[in-house]
């Protein structure tokens, strides 16, 4: 570190104390020049998930977010909270293994859409209602057409 009094920049460490969080640790250090004392503060170079919204906007992940939005969908159907939690720890590593840090909302929608349609296919229409904005019956007589091809599909003879 440079010294903030002399800019010398050999110091020793006198003293270390993690925060009660355990998220920075304080140290009070001395130059080996001025002998004078300061303090710095390391903490971890934590660079936010982003995600990039239909629009081009990025905004930071929000793992409750949605959380919330898949709690509305499942709202009054049989669905464990672990599974959903589950469902959110798949996104939340998606976005850990993108080197850039930023993952589409698109995608982020699918993996949704795709893991609810497995766990509840009530909680998956009323997901998809919303993520794919449908503005009329027609549209959500489409998806419900396509679940139902897509169970048929899935059934053994």
């Amino acid at each position: 570190m440079i010294c903030p009094f002399c800019g010398f920049r050999q110091d020793r460490v006198i003293d270390s104390r993690e925060s009660k969080e355990g998220d920075v640790i304080r140290r009070r250090r001395q130059c080996l020049e001025c002998e004078r004392r300061f303090t710095t503060y390391e903490r971890i170079d934590e660079i936010p998930y982003m995600v990039v919204k239909k629009d081009g906007r990025r905004e930071k992940f929000d793992r409750q977010k949605v959380l919330g939005g898949l709690l509305r969908a499942c709202e009054k159907r049989p669905v464990p909270m672990g599974k959903l939690a589950e469902v959110v720890d798949e996104v939340e590593g998606r976005l850990t293994e993108t080197q850039d840090r930023e993952l589409p909302t698109t995608i982020i929608g699918e993996i949704l859409m795709e893991r609810l349609r497995a766990l509840d296919k009530i909680a998956y229409v009323r997901f998809a209602s919303v993520y794919r904005d449908f503005q009329d019956v027609e549209a959500f007589l489409n998806e419900l057409k396509n679940l139902i091809v897509h169970k048929r599909e899935k059934r053994p003879l």
